[in-house]
C-alpha cells in the first residue's frame, strides 16, 4: 500500500472518532432524595414536683448504754443476745443478799427509834405534868421535847435509809430502760459489775439497746437548695417546716426507688461553714424493720410546689455551642432548631421550662440525620418513656391530610386539670 493510501486511512479513522465523541449525550443529574423518615412526639404534660436527693445515714430515736446502778456480783443473765426487749424486761440480776442485809438494817433501826420515840414521848408527858405543878424546870420540860423531837427526826432518817436499801435492792435488778433490740452482753455471770459511780469511766457496759420503730435518717442538704427552698417560702409557693409536716421518702442501697415514706422532724439553726451543708433529720415508720441503725440509704424532699410541666425523652436533646436544642417538624414538615431551657428529671423525662411549645412534633429518633430546613418524613409516636396515663384520648395519629401532607392530632395529657402523686428527682 502506497504512503498517499495509508495517510488516507489514518484520516478517516480520525474523523469517525470525531463523529462519535460529538454525538454523546451528557449525563443525566441524580434524583433527589427522598425525605429522611424521622420519629416524632409531643411533649409530655403532666403535673410534677421537683424533688432533691441526698444520702442519708439511719439511727435509732433511743439508743441506751445499759449500765448497772449499783455495784455486785453478775448472777444471771435473762435474754438472748439480738432479741427484742419490751421496756421495763429484767435483763441481769445482780446478788441481792448484800442489799437485801442492809435493808434489812435499815428496817431494825426503825423499829429501834420508834421505840425510843415511845419512851421519850412519854417522858416529855410526865415531865409537862410536873412542870404545870411546878414540880420541875421550864429547862427540864425543853429537854424532854427536844430528845422526843429528835426521836421524830432519827425516824425519818430512818425511813429514808430503808427506801434507798429498798432502791438498791430493786437496783440488782437491771431492767431494759426502752424497748429495742438489744446487743450482746459484755460481761458473764460470776464477773464484778461496776456501778456509775464507780472505775471511774461510768461503771461496767453490760449491753446496749437501740429502738425499731420509728426511726430517724440524717442528711444534710447542700446551702443551695436551701436557699431555693427558701425562696418559695417567702413567695408563698412552699410552706416551710415550722408550717406543716414536710414529707421525706427514703429508700435503701437494696430497694428501688424510694418506698419508705416519713417527715422532716428537725431542721439544724445553722449551716455548716465548713460543709455548706444544713443537717436535716427524718422520721420514719418502721413497723417491717426494714431500717436498721447504720445503713447508708438515699433520701428524697421536694423543692418546689407540684406544676404542670412540658417533658421530653432525653433522646430528643442535642447540642449547638453548647446550648441545649431541640428540632420541630413544622406543618410544612421541614425541620427547626429550638433552643430550649431545661429543667428537672422527672421519671425518667426532662422537664423543658422554656423554648418549646404544647403539640409541637418533637424529633426524638434520627437526630444525626436531619439538619435545620431539611425536609422529613415525620412518624408520629408515643414519647419514649411516656406512661400510660399520660395519654388521654384522641391521641391516635390520623390520617394524610387532601394536599399529601400528614394530620396529627395532638394528645392531650390525661392529668391535665389534676394532680398525681408524681415523683421525681432534680
Amino acid at each position: 500500500m502506497t504512503t498517499r493510501s495509508h495517510a488516507r486511512a489514518l484520516m478517516l479513522v480520525l474523523g469517525l472518532s470525531v463523529g462519535a465523541t460529538g454525538c454523546t449525550r451528557r449525563p443525566t443529574a441524580p434524583p433527589p432524595a427522598p425525605p429522611v423518615s424521622v420519629t416524632v412526639s409531643h411533649p409530655v404534660e403532666r403535673y410534677v414536683t421537683d424533688y432533691a436527693d441526698f444520702t442519708a445515714r439511719i439511727a435509732a430515736v433511743d439508743s441506751v448504754e445499759v449500765r448497772a446502778h449499783v455495784w455486785g456480783y453478775l448472777q444471771k443473765v435473762n435474754f438472748r443476745e439480738g432479741d427484742l426487749v419490751e421496756k421495763g424486761r429484767v435483763l441481769f440480776e445482780l446478788d441481792p443478799r448484800p442489799y437485801q442485809a442492809l435493808l434489812n438494817q435499815a428496817k431494825a433501826k426503825v423499829t429501834q427509834d420508834k421505840a425510843q420515840l415511845a419512851f421519850d414521848e412519854a417522858e416529855y408527858q410526865r415531865n409537862l405534868q410536873l412542870y404545870q405543878r411546878t414540880a420541875v424546870t421550864r429547862s427540864q420540860l425543853d429537854k424532854a421535847a427536844a430528845t422526843r423531837d429528835i426521836d421524830l427526826a432519827n425516824i425519818e432518817a430512818d425511813n429514808a435509809a430503808v427506801a434507798t436499801n429498798a432502791l438498791n435492792l430493786e437496783y440488782t435488778k437491771i431492767t431494759a430502760p426502752v424497748s429495742g433490740r438489744v446487743s450482746r452482753y459484755d460481761v458473764t455471770v460470776g464477773n464484778l459489775i461496776l456501778s456509775g459511780d464507780q472505775g471511774g469511766s461510768g461503771g461496767t457496759l453490760l449491753t446496749m439497746i437501740v429502738s425499731v420503730d420509728p426511726m430517724y435518717a440524717y442528711f444534710d442538704v447542700d446551702e443551695l437548695t436551701v436557699q431555693r427552698a427558701r425562696q418559695l417560702v417567702r413567695a408563698g409557693k412552699l410552706k416551710s417546716h415550722d408550717e406543716a409536716m414536710l414529707s421525706v421518702s427514703l429508700g435503701l442501697a437494696a430497694e428501688e426507688g424510694f418506698p419508705h415514706e416519713g417527715t422532716v422532724n428537725f431542721v439544724d439553726n445553722q449551716v455548716n461553714p465548713k460543709m455548706g451543708t444544713l443537717r436535716t433529720r427524718g422520721v420514719f415508720p418502721n413497723t417491717d424493720g426494714a431500717l436498721t441503725p447504720g445503713f447508708f440509704a438515699r433520701v428524697r424532699i421536694p423543692v418546689s410546689p407540684p406544676h404542670q410541666a412540658m417533658l421530653v425523652s432525653e433522646r430528643a436533646l442535642d447540642s449547638d455551642q453548647g446550648q441545649k436544642v431541640v428540632y420541630v417538624v413544622d406543618k410544612d414538615d421541614k425541620v427547626v432548631s429550638r433552643a430550649v431551657r431545661l429543667g428537672a428529671m422527672h421519671d425518667g423525662l426532662r422537664e423543658v421550662t422554656d423554648g418549646l411549645k404544647p403539640f409541637e412534633r418533637v424529633i426524638v429518633n434520627g437526630l444525626q440525620q436531619v439538619r435545620p430546613g431539611a425536609t422529613v418524613e415525620p412518624k408520629l409516636v408515643r414519647m419514649p418513656g411516656e406512661k400510660s396515663e399520660d395519654r388521654g384520648p384522641g391521641s391516635e395519629v390520623r390520617g394524610q391530610r387532601p394536599n399529601g401532607g400528614r394530620e396529627y392530632r395532638g394528645q392531650r395529657s390525661a392529668v391535665r386539670g389534676r394532680r398525681p402523686n408524681v415523683r421525681s428527682s432534680v
